[in-house]
């Protein structure tokens, strides 16, 4: 299965009054359904038949997120400000700077 990979979600939509299933792989699509169980049975199948349609159009399928390989090492932008109080937060509580926004990022 070409999408077993993939990033799923269901969560509750007040809006709907139902379960929607999402895939962070392919952000346009969803599945409402009454149920939990039903409305990720449904966006896997979504999926399944639209990643067959992309092979049958030579389109390239999307790599799954839990398959992309990651350094652990990001870069952040940040206004001076933030930066100086968080070197300044860094510094009272004895840890670097990098650890000090890991935790942070981490919670």
């Amino acid at each position: 299965m070409k999408g077993e990979h993939y990033t799923y979600r269901v969560r509750w939509s007040p809006e709907d009054g139902e379960y929607v299933g999402t895939v962070a792989e392919l952000p346009s699509l969803s599945w409402l359904a009454e149920t939990q169980s039903d409305a990720f049975d449904g966006i896997r199948r979504l999926v399944d038949e639209v990643l067959d349609d992309m092979v049958t159009t030579g389109e390239t399928l999307p790599e799954a997120i839990a398959d992309r390989p990651y350094s652990g090492k990001f870069q952040v932008r940040l206004t001076p400000e933030a930066h100086r109080a968080l070197a300044i937060a860094a510094a009272e509580q004895g840890v670097s700077l990098n650890r000090l926004a890991s935790a942070r990022l981490s919670a």
